[in-house]
């Protein structure tokens, strides 16, 4: 099997800096809501450091990205404590959000920042060879965050939209579907594995191509 160093090396930055700023929006979210948990920890920080781990942030999305295999990655969770939330309820579901509200801010971000590099390397006779690889980066931080938002938005726990969908569900359907808590990476990844999450492909790709469309860039 073939393994793309050069698509690697654009790729992986923009995934870290994603993960990083997810991590770090349920972090400050979860502050906000009296809970000073992350806090304590040193998680309210963009410093990557603080939110990377080696097996989910980069031993598993170097294979996938190299290799075009199913990716799945992943961050260090945040440690919360809802108890000390001024409203549970309000608190998770606030806190769950901040990671995926983080991310289509830095898609919409990223958008922007294409459609300035487009609009001045048209007025350049000859641009630096580099420029590609910075337009193929800007190109992929749209993608990686709308990628990221509708994968957390799954409501399979752990994942952020689990915690909003529990929170949907009468209390005895609630308090079962939590008995999935601990299967719920057993679940993320038969679906990798077997193609579960071939769907979203498409979703990805209409909604990053809407943020595009200003640039004059053809998805798909």
């Amino acid at each position: 099997m073939d393994f793309n160093v050069e698509r690697v090396l654009i790729a992986l930055p923009v995934l870290l800096l994603s993960l990083t700023v997810h991590e770090f929006a349920h972090a400050w979210m979860a502050q906000r809501q009296g809970d000073d948990t992350a806090y304590m920890l040193g998680r309210v920080t963009l410093d990557p450091r603080a939110h990377l781990e080696p097996i989910g942030s980069l031993l598993f999305p170097i294979i996938g990205i190299g290799t075009g295999m199913p990716l799945l990655g992943w961050a260090k969770p945040v440690p919360t404590n809802p108890r000390k939330y001024r409203s549970y309820k309000r608190g998770d579901i606030l806190v769950s959000l901040a990671g995926v509200m983080a991310n289509a801010v830095l898609a919409v971000l990223f958008a922007l920042l294409v459609l300035l590099f487009v609009v001045v390397v048209r007025g350049m006779e000859s641009p630096p060879q580099f420029l590609s690889t910075l337009f193929q980066m800007l190109v992929m931080g749209v993608f990686a965050n709308v990628g990221l938002i509708f994968f957390n938005l799954l409501p399979i726990p752990p994942l952020d939209g689990s915690h909003v969908f529990y929170h949907l569900l009468p209390p005895n359907l609630g308090a079962s579907f939590r008995q999935l808590q601990p299967y719920g990476m057993m679940i993320l990844w038969g679906l990798a594995l077997f193609g579960g999450f071939g769907w979203m492909g498409g979703i990805i790709t209409t909604v990053s191509g809407v943020l595009l469309a200003p640039t004059g860039l053809s998805v798909g």
